[in-house]
């Protein structure tokens, strides 16, 4: 793991995971995460927060070479999910005098993870109140669902640094030289994406702080061009279209609804469309597509009728759109079916349910192939999604 330095009385303890195949079990991470935790070094110690036990050796490790021979006085805990809080039990062991700081949701949730008796342990905060450590001092926040209920986060006032717990992380390990809003923008969508309105209001605490560093659980530490970060977040937590552009996300069973849906983007891109992004459901990433749902303004679904329904893939794409909160955009649809092609009006059904979605007709109806008069309903589609 690349050197991580905050500031002289700030140290990072966290770890890389480069072994980890799927994060929560469901989104590809081709470069690792990183489970990022802190350690305040004042006349009161504090970390912040522990890390997966998938890293437990090598943070017991940083943490031990961090403090030389001190004892933390307090584990602040931000956020109860075992990527983050999978070595609470463990620390409290081995320092037992240490207090366990967290609010109101926090330790009921932690007795849910842990047997571990906290009755003289607990520090329960509340919405700004402060801790006060020497020279540093932390306020807290609550960010209930952002992404689960007990969430907050910590503003350190004599450095700035705002602890953002999950907000403005991304996947990949610290070490990963690669584009920050890409893995950002993934990680967003597919984790916190459902919980706008909670980003939103965060958010506007947010403002009224002087910060000059975000410290978050995963990924790097943002010290320049912090409107940057923040700009994005109240993008995407806005549901805005990030970008102008067009997705096509197709569910095709033997080839012919890919072939239909490239010959689409053709189409698209010869009429001057500002972008064409494309996606197979069957085989690409379903998280990267997730993600060029949000970040462009137009969508169109492609699918196969398949046992009188959609495609699964097809179907599994709008239930994430849906749980999700999908919304503030146009989409188009093309069917395909060699006897009874009904995918178009299964996928408007769930479309239906969304908020502020736009449809825009006409539907491409294939019958097995394409044929000239499939393309010429195309060009009409292209020019409507255009227009």
């Amino acid at each position: 793991m690349k050197d991580v330095t905050i500031s002289d009385s700030i140290v990072y303890i966290g770890a890389d995971d480069k072994t980890i195949d799927l994060f929560e079990s469901q989104y590809v991470v081709p470069n690792g995460v990183s489970y990022n935790s802190y350690l305040i070094l004042d006349d009161k110690i504090a970390i912040m927060d522990t890390v997966d036990p998938r890293a437990t050796e090598e943070w017991f490790a940083n943490l031990e070479k961090a403090l030389d021979g001190k004892t933390p006085d307090y584990l602040i805990v931000s956020h109860m999910e075992p990527d983050h809080a999978g070595n609470i039990q463990a620390v409290a062991e081995k320092y037992p005098e240490m207090k366990i700081v967290g609010n109101a949701k926090t330790f009921p949730m932690m007795a849910q993870f842990f047997d571990m008796d906290l009755s003289d342990r607990k520090v329960v905060v509340k919405e700004g109140e402060t801790l006060e450590l020497g020279n540093h001092a932390l306020q807290f926040f609550m960010a209930p669902l952002v992404h689960w209920p007990e969430v907050m986060v910590a503003y350190e006032q004599s450095e700035k640094i705002l602890f953002s717990a999950d907000g403005f992380g991304k996947f990949g390990a610290l070490d990963t030289e690669e584009d920050w809003a890409c893995e950002a923008r993934r990680y967003y969508f597919n984790i916190v994406g459902k919980y706008g309105a909670q980003v939103q209001a965060l958010l506007k605490k947010a403002s009224g702080l002087d910060i000059q560093m975000i410290c978050p659980l995963h990924g790097p530490i943002l010290k320049e061009n912090l409107g940057y970060y923040i700009g994005l977040y109240d993008t995407w937590s806005s549901y805005k279209p990030e970008s102008e552009g067009i997705f096509i996300a197709y569910a095709s069973i033997h080839g012919n609804t890919a072939k239909a849906a490239k010959k689409l983007k053709e189409i698209l891109e010869a009429k001057g469309a500002p972008k064409v992004s494309i996606a197979d459901l069957a085989r690409d990433d379903m998280a990267e597509a997730i993600e060029d749902a949000f970040r462009y303004d137009r969508v169109v679904c492609c699918c196969a009728t398949y046992d009188g329904g959609m495609f699964p893939c097809m179907e599994d794409f709008l239930a994430h759109l849906k749980a999700k909160n999908y919304q503030k955009r146009k989409m188009g649809f093309m069917e395909n079916g060699s006897w009874g092609p009904v995918a178009a009006k299964k996928m408007k059904a769930v479309v239906e349910t969304m908020k502020d979605i736009t449809i825009v007709d006409p539907v491409v109806t294939i019958r097995s192939t394409m044929n000239d008069a499939n393309i010429q309903t195309m060009e009409e589609l292209a020019d409507a999604l255009l227009a």
